[in-house]
Parts: structure tokens; sequence; C-alpha cells
């Protein structure tokens, strides 16, 4: 769901050019930016390295397919050089961010840090337990009205999650809100968050005024927030909305190092714009169940929400984020919920 920039005076792109696959570029002292591609309408994930003596400690890891994997090989023998990977750090379970954990730990014989619920996220989705898998997925997308050809295509691709993430990690560092991991000269703190994805981590430099934000803070759309069936009845809207104020609090010429688009400066202009987007959307999902004939499905309002044509995996992410944003009305009493004796679920205002 779009997030335009108008009206965030405050909010400062860095201009210099992203680097090319297989290329970094030194985004703050110590700190190299690396992009890698993703075969998605969403093209490319940034990742950090952070250097320390004797090596480089990794924020995040690219999709864990043939060509980022190419893309590796190469920053193995140029960026690196004879500094390897100490250690790894995964924001969250997502394929672009989790996909080559795996294989780069086993390459490097380091250790992989994330949250626990993104860990056990991760297998859950690879196995397709806890209701984490595809065959899950399309029951909840069929109550929620979506059409049988939409279904037939998301049962044809099958496992999209493992394709990204090939192995989940069989061991990790647990990290919680408030640790510190201390590579080099910095002393990054875990600022979790939820919404996005199960228990995400951001690390904030306070001293440095830098924050590599993941998926929780981009500069030029919001992050998918969205239902997922292991917890249907879910509101990630306002686990979203209320994580973004951990941020507020850093000092406000932060440099934020996100996972999409370019860095950025004006935390506090981007969390306004963030809480006020999601408003914006939430009045006018409320104002098309007013002006219904008739309680409507998730299928139903997501041209409320998206307001252009959408390929497989764009309205598979839009279908959880419209359950979201209902699932919040339902929430707040704005709107009513009913289940039919199918199980269809409907809403109203």
């Amino acid at each position: 769901m779009d997030a335009s920039l108008a009206g965030t005076p405050a909010l400062s792109e860095i201009t210099d050019p992203p680097p090319a696959p297989g290329e970094a570029r030194e985004i703050a002292p110590g700190i190299l930016w690396l992009r890698m591609p993703l075969p998605f309408a969403l093209d490319h994930v940034n990742l950090w390295l952070l250097a320390e003596p004797g090596g480089y400690t990794l924020v995040d890891c690219g999709y864990g397919d043939a060509t980022t994997r190419a893309h590796w090989q190469r920053h193995f023998a140029t960026t690196l050089r004879e500094r390897p990977l100490l250690r790894i750090v995964a924001t969250h379970c997502h394929p672009d961010h989790l996909g080559n954990a795996a294989w780069l730990a086993a390459h490097f014989g380091c250790s992989i840090a994330m949250t626990q619920a993104e860990y056990l996220a991760a297998h859950a989705m690879i196995g397709e337990q806890a209701g984490l898998g595809q065959a899950d997925v399309r029951a909840l997308f069929t109550r929620h009205g979506m059409a049988a050809e939409h279904l037939a295509e998301l049962a044809s691709r099958g496992n999209h999650y493992h394709r990204g993430v090939p192995e989940a990690p069989h061991a990790f560092a647990r990290l919680l809100d408030g640790d510190t991991i201390a590579p080099g000269d910095g002393r990054w703190r875990v600022i979790t968050g939820y919404g996005h994805s199960p228990e995400h981590a951001a690390l904030a430099d306070e001293e440095r005024a830098v924050l590599i934000s993941g998926d929780m803070l981009l500069p030029r759309i919001s992050t998918n927030v969205a239902v997922w069936p292991g917890e249907p009845d879910g509101d990630p809207v306002a686990r979203f909305t209320a994580s973004l104020g951990r941020f507020e609090a850093l000092p406000a010429d932060t440099l934020v190092l996100p996972s999409h688009g370019p860095p950025f400066r004006g935390i506090a202009a981007r969390v306004s714009r963030l809480r006020a987007h999601h408003s914006e959307r939430l009045a006018e999902l409320h104002a098309a169940l007013a002006a219904a004939d008739a309680p409507m499905s998730a299928e139903q309002v997501i041209p409320v929400l998206f307001r252009r044509p959408l390929d497989l995996q764009q309205r598979f992410f839009a279908m959880g984020e419209a359950i979201a944003h209902l699932n919040n009305l339902w929430r707040a009493g704005r709107a009513t919920r009913s289940i039919a004796s199918d199980g269809a679920i409907r809403f109203a205002a």
C-alpha cells in the first residue's frame, strides 16, 4: 500500500546512487551498503555490512536464489576479501532477509542472530505447520471471499516461501528487545516491532545516530501489514502503528538505513506520515462499508485500498492487508463482522 512523501518536508533522502548488485558503497563510517535484486515488483533489498576487527557483521542476507548467490560469490572475492562474516543478523524471517542466512553461515562458520518468533515462523512456513501452510492461507482467503481463479493461482505456485528460503537456520542466537550487539566500534540496540512480521528486530546505534530499520520504516512505501491464518482475528495494524512509537525517541538527525528504497533522515516525519496513511485508509474503508448495500468481503474491498492492477504476488499481500484493516475496524467497534454458516466472513459499518 503506497504511502507518499507528500506533506513531509522534514524527510530527506540520501541522493547517492545505490550500489550495483555485487558491489558495495560506504554509507557511513564502518557501514557498507549492499543491494541485491528480487524477483518481484519490489525489485531490490538493501543489506548492511558492519565492519569490526577481523571481519564483518552482516544485517540481512537477500533472497535465496541462484542470482543472489552469484552476487554473493562476487562479494566473497571483492568486498569481503580476507575479512569473513563473523555474525549474521536477520531482522525478520521473510525470504529477502533470511533467504541466504543458513548458506552464508555454513560458508563462514558464523552464528545467526534473530528473534525467537522469527526463527520459529521460518521453520513453520517451510514445514507448512502451525497454521502457516499454503492450504491454511487458501482456507483463510476463501472465507474472506477470494475468487476461485486467484485461489487456483495460489495453489499452483506451491510453497513460495520455501523457494526463497531453501533452508532455515537450525540454531540461532536469540535477540530480545533492548539487547545490545557490539560489532567494531558500534553499540546497536535491538528495537522489536510488530505487525509486519512476528517479532521484527531493528538495530539502533544512538551514539552515532544510525538506525537499521529493516522493513519497519521505509521512505517511499508502507510495509505490508497483514493477517495470516495462524492468527485470523489479529489486529496487526494496531500493533504496527504502536510499534512506530519506539522509533520516535531516537535522535532527530538519525540516518535511517531501510531494507527498500534509499537511506533517509526524518524519522518523526516518516512516522507521522505512516500513521496518517493507515488512518486515511481506515477512513476510506469505513466509508466504503457504510455506502455498501450489503456486508463486504476482504476481496471486495481490495480496490478501495489498492487502486492499481495487482499481480499474483501483490494480490497475496493485498488480501492479507485488506483483512488486517477490516479486523482493525471490527476490533475498534467501527465495523461489525458476521460469519455465515459456510464460514464466509463479511463486514459492515
